[in-house]
């Protein structure tokens, strides 16, 4: 299935901007070319661009990895809970409450990288366990009805979406 194909009754419409990223990739290979695309940008870095802020406010470049591990984790347990065909409802997260206790300023551009290759690869594992019948399942979800191949599809798109902001805002490319 690709992403274009995916019923918009399977995701609330927060969430669309993440699945148009992602045009018409399908999802059997998507997780890996947003892995690898995203390791690709992350060679651009330095060590001393883990500080940098596009405009006063706003997060850090090492903030901004951080978010996009931590995301990945909490769609990766949305993604499980529902697979297994858990009815219970799912709370949202509040993403800055998250970044305010990362720890970003005391992490190195090694260890986020090697952090999120390896939280990437569980979710690609995750994702290849899973039975086609499984990836239909639906539940609640911060307050709205998502399926499990939704989530799936969010979670390489909110990587896309976020190293299209890396590129632009934070390396000028």
């Amino acid at each position: 299935m690709k992403a274009s194909d995916l019923p918009e009754i399977e995701y609330p419409q927060f969430y669309k901007p993440y699945i148009i990223a992602l045009k018409d990739l399908e999802l059997d290979q998507i997780l890996v070319h947003s892995k690898s695309s995203f390791l690709e940008t992350l060679s651009l870095l330095k060590e001393t661009d883990l500080n940098f802020r596009y405009a006063k406010g706003k997060w850090s470049v090492a903030e901004l990895l951080i978010h996009i591990i931590d995301t990945e984790r909490i769609f990766q347990y949305r993604v499980l809970r529902l697979a297994r065909n858990d009815k219970t409802k799912l709370p949202g997260f509040e993403q800055d409450d998250y970044i305010n206790f990362s720890n970003a300023e005391n992490r190195t551009l090694e260890s986020l990288i090697q952090e999120f290759d390896v939280v990437r690869d569980s979710s690609i594992l995750l994702k290849e366990s899973l039975t086609q019948s499984s990836l239909e399942y639906m539940g609640n979800v911060s307050g709205g009805s998502m399926s499990v191949r939704a989530i799936l599809f969010m979670l390489a798109g909110h990587v896309v979406h976020h190293e299209k902001i890396l590129r632009e805002r934070y390396l000028n490319l």
